[in-house]
């Protein structure tokens, strides 16, 4: 279970106060794109501890966002709010406001709305069916009927695995490679046409060739697809993503486009940790 890290950042502390400023041409760069998550004053406890504190974020259409930070920051626990993931562990509790294209997600079926936000694990977690029978799975309880061939042949095909797989379609699963078996998570996901894509450091087990292609893959994804990655690689988040948001402690420090939070930090806090004076 993520908790709030104690005590590992005493470096960041002893830097300046926390500011959040995002400038002139990040502002207009969010008026002109569209939000698809809106957020606004996000408290998420684990019974009496807080992991996240007055979160405050804009989630732009069909652009990556990446979330960085320590470990146990709320990255993750943040991440898994916005499809209500965490409602599966007990004695949680959510407050402020989360619009997914307007709509506050409470007020959704948690289903449709896991239809609409898919998600992909840090860890590869096919189940134990046939690679077709994965990608099929979600479309079946989805109510999907007919046309089951196409849908899997295209969602692999999104997810640039097709050509490796074709031929080998009722095998199981678990005779993919790691980085085969996390492509595969990700067709599975992407099967029932989901709005929003959440990935909680998918390439973290995978080695750089692997990393790449799916790196690659969210890049051609953007079209069809907002995305949100968690990660812990600060070059993976310079190549992927559009914005970047850090988190410290459970609180946002500062969110910009992603060149000006890697060149121009306005708080001394993130610069130290994309140098790594900390973290």
């Amino acid at each position: 279970m993520p908790s709030i890290s104690q005590g590992s950042n005493a470096t960041a502390a002893r830097l300046a106060p926390q500011v959040h400023v995002i400038d002139s041409r990040s502002m207009a760069s969010e008026k002109e794109t569209p939000v698809r998550f809106q957020i606004s004053d996000l408290n998420f406890f684990y019974g009496p501890k807080q992991a996240v504190f007055g979160l405050n974020l804009k989630i732009p259409k069909n652009k990556v966002t990446a979330l960085i930070g320590p470990s146990g920051c709320g990255k993750s626990t943040f991440l898994r709010t916005l499809n209500r993931m965490n409602e599966i562990i007990r004695n949680t509790r959510v407050e402020g406001e989360i619009l997914l294209d307007g709509q506050e997600i409470h007020s959704l079926d948690v289903v449709s709305l896991r239809r609409r936000v898919g998600m992909v694990f840090q860890r590869p977690n096919p189940f134990p069916k046939s690679i077709y029978e994965n990608v099929a799975y979600g479309l079946r309880i989805n109510g999907y009927k007919g046309r089951l061939d196409e849908l899997v042949e295209s969602s692999l095909h999104r997810a640039a695995l097709w050509d490796e797989v074709k031929d080998y379609l009722h095998k199981s699963a678990f005779a993919l490679s790691g980085g085969q078996q996390q492509r595969l998570c990700i067709a599975r996901a992407l099967a029932v046409n989901p709005e929003v894509l959440l990935l909680d450091e998918p390439c973290s087990a995978l080695d750089p060739v692997t990393t790449a292609k799916i790196e690659e893959l969210m890049f051609h994804l953007k079209d069809s697809c907002t995305m949100a990655i968690v990660t812990h690689n600060m070059q993976q988040a310079a190549r992927a993503s559009d914005f970047t948001a850090f988190m410290l402690d459970g609180r946002l420090i500062e969110h910009s486009e992603t060149p000006k939070l890697f060149t121009t930090p306005t708080d001394p806090r993130t610069e130290a940790y994309i140098t790594g004076r900390f973290g």
